[in-house]
């Protein structure tokens, strides 16, 4: 591990910034889409947003170690603040902007804090519905104020108004003692957890784990200040403070700021990242479009992007290894490349990517292989909020669908006789905010993290492989292995599947919840004149529900072969009448899956799938997007699936 901050004396995030100004001023640092126009601040205009702020933020009384709430779209301001309450000494706490206000009020309270900086009035309002709950919440600060000029302001104030008290005010010397005090391994922020199975947790990373982690993950990959990133995933994730405020900090490269979700993609080709990272959900999304415009497109343009893909398949990811291929598959790829690759990788916004990463759940191997076929350098890395990210990383040509990498810089692994994987390195969390038996159940005395994940190291190559979480993977009653992750992502590789859900512990047989995509299978309803007025509706139609059954019939198929994972094969199941939501609980605000309180609300159905039902008639509460809450009722088939020969079974017969 490193023995202090690195030889230029930076120890935190404000001192790297202070740097960048310094050595490369005139650089551009941020860039915002607003009103349809890319607004651009170089470095040094950065530092002085951030100091103007943290001024004004002294005069409204933050005092070091105050944990300060920064919710909102993902903005160059709301970074800036985060900056500027680190300048102060205060801590930042980062949270989802779609969060109920019962999880704000639960993050407030939490971790007591005094001041909240937020992005509009939906921010605001959310606050202001808890406020009766929040004794200790002194002030709120507002980016937006649309909408908000006839608001009570005597304990709200606007971002302007701050830094303009800030340029007034005479604390640069109060300012510039309370940085100067701060220790590399001082608290830099404080991120929650995304609560799969409790109450989300307070993760605090230190200065350390922050800079030291940027400067390895940047090392890695080769990362340099011209790199160009999109800032589109929720800033309270610890993968974007770490894209976009450690690495950028630290390389000084640019940070993207689209206009708002609905223009992402559009404002994503215009900027043309070098560096891009997305969960799987959203290459899934993009494919999902790629496969809807090709069915609508015309019978030769649908056979060309077939014919080039399957060159792709077959060339492009040893191209991207360097591996040796025959002229003719050389030459056809470049025809492909010209006429299919190139123009979808602009459409899709990936032209002009060096470095892509996904991480967050596993992805499918078919989908992993499309992306890397089109010339896309896309890996996967392993991580967690407790490592500030990164635990293991994918080299440059030993990029494989089937692992997540090799340990990342300074990160030393071991696997526990139980299978579960645990880590050590300068990224690992402090402790858990106020929580010292969480900590001391998650973190030993030698500083080993456990994951909660199994896996294990291959001998020969050192990669990781993640089976599934360690409370997910068990047996079913005959003893052979069930991973119900495996089963889900091979399921959600198809477009019409949106989000599926296993189960099958200790029990005979798998079953299966299933989520259709609404997108593609609104698409091919519409093509084929299917007239539908809900998801409800459609995910019930007979037509969509036989797709289904095709689509877990082949997953069956692929998992057979697995001699280890054939037990796994789905006998049964259903297609969910509503979208799982973070809102009604279902999923994390990270979406994922939350399988045990899944399993609770959907009782009636999982009793249905191991009975002998064909049909099953449910009621489901459901909250609306203004927060109302509502029930569905709905009569859902249950779908007997077709099973397939293990290869096993295959040999034994033969």
């Amino acid at each position: 591990m490193s023995a202090g901050p690195n030889t230029s004396g930076v120890k935190t995030l404000p001192d790297l910034l202070s740097r960048n100004a310094k050595t490369i001023g005139s650089k551009t640092a941020y860039r915002e889409k607003e009103f349809g126009i890319w607004q651009t601040w170089t470095w040094s205009e950065a530092e002085a947003e951030v100091d103007s702020l943290a001024k004004g933020l002294l005069t409204l009384g933050v005092e070091v170690g105050d944990l300060i709430a920064v919710a909102g779209r993902n903005r160059p301001a709301l970074y800036w603040a985060m900056l500027a309450v680190q300048k102060t000494g205060g801590i930042p706490v980062p949270l989802y902007q779609d969060a109920a206000a019962e999880e704000i009020a639960y993050a407030l309270e939490n971790c007591n804090a005094r001041f909240a900086i937020v992005g509009d009035q939906e921010q605001v309002d959310k606050i202001a519905d808890v406020r009766d709950q929040l004794p200790n919440l002194k002030h709120v600060v507002y980016l937006d104020g649309r909408g908000l000029r006839k608001y009570d302001h005597s304990h709200l104030s606007s971002y302007a108004a701050v830094q303009d008290a800030g340029a007034k005010a005479n604390n640069d010397a109060e300012l510039k003692a309370r940085q100067d005090a701060q220790t590399y391994d001082a608290t830099c922020v404080m991120l929650y957890t995304s609560g799969t199975t409790s109450k989300p947790k307070g993760v605090v990373l230190s200065n350390r784990n922050i800079i030291e982690t940027a400067k390895n993950s940047c090392a890695f990959d080769d990362l340099k200040a011209n790199e160009e990133i999109l800032a589109y995933l929720p800033m309270a994730w610890v993968g974007d403070f770490i894209f976009s405020m450690g690495q950028s900090l630290w390389t000084g490269f640019c940070v993207n700021c689209p206009e708002s979700p609905d223009t992402m993609q559009a404002d994503m080709r215009e900027i043309g990242p070098t560096y891009f990272f997305a969960p799987p959900q959203v290459f899934e999304r993009q494919l999902t479009q790629v496969m809807i415009r090709m069915e609508d497109a015309g019978k030769f343009k649908r056979r060309m992007f077939h014919r080039f893909m399957d060159v792709a398949k077959r060339v492009g990811p040893k191209l991207l290894d360097g591996e040796p291929v025959a002229l003719m598959d050389r030459l056809s790829y470049m025809l492909g490349n010209y006429l299919v690759f190139a123009p979808l990788k602009d459409t899709l916004g990936l032209g002009r990517v060096r470095v892509g990463y996904t991480a967050g759940e596993a992805i499918g191997p078919e989908l992993f292989q499309f992306y890397r076929s089109l010339g896309i350098n896309l890996k996967q890395l392993y991580g967690q909020t407790e490592a500030t990210v990164f635990i293991t990383q994918q080299p440059n040509g030993e990029v494989r669908a089937d692992t997540v990498g090799v340990a990342s810089p300074e990160v030393e692994l071991k696997i526990s006789d139980s299978g579960e994987v645990f880590y050590r390195s300068p990224g690992v969390f402090v402790e858990y905010f106020n929580n010292p038996e969480s900590t001391a159940d998650t973190k030993d005395a030698e500083g080993w993290v456990a994951t909660g994940d199994a896996g294990f190291i291959e001998e020969k190559s050192g990669h990781l492989r993640i089976i599934d979480r360690v409370k997910d993977v068990g047996k079913m009653s005959d003893g052979s292995m069930f991973a119900p992750k495996y089963v889900e992502n091979k399921l959600k590789f198809y477009p019409d599947i949106l989000e599926a859900v296993v189960f099958g512990a200790g029990r005979d047989r798998c079953t299966a919840f299933i989520n259709i995509d609404l997108t593609a299978v609104g698409n091919w309803a519409e093509r084929n004149n299917i007239a539908y007025s809900s998801y409800q509706e459609l995910s019930q139609n007979q037509q969509v529900l036989d797709i289904i059954s095709q689509h877990v019939s082949e997953v069956n198929a692929t998992i057979a072969q697995d001699e280890m994972l054939s037990g796994c094969q789905v006998h049964r199941f259903l297609v969910l009448h509503k979208e799982l939501d973070a809102d009604d609980g279902e999923m994390t605000r990270t979406r994922k899956v939350r399988r045990g309180v899944i399993a609770e609300k959907f009782d009636d159905l999982l009793d249905a799938l191991y009975g002998d039902m064909s049909e099953i008639y449910t009621e489901t509460e459901v909250t609306y997007e203004d927060g109302r809450k509502g029930k569905i009722a709905a009569t859902l088939d249950i779908r007997d699936a077709e099973l397939s020969t293990p290869v096993a079974k295959k040999v034994a017969a033969e």
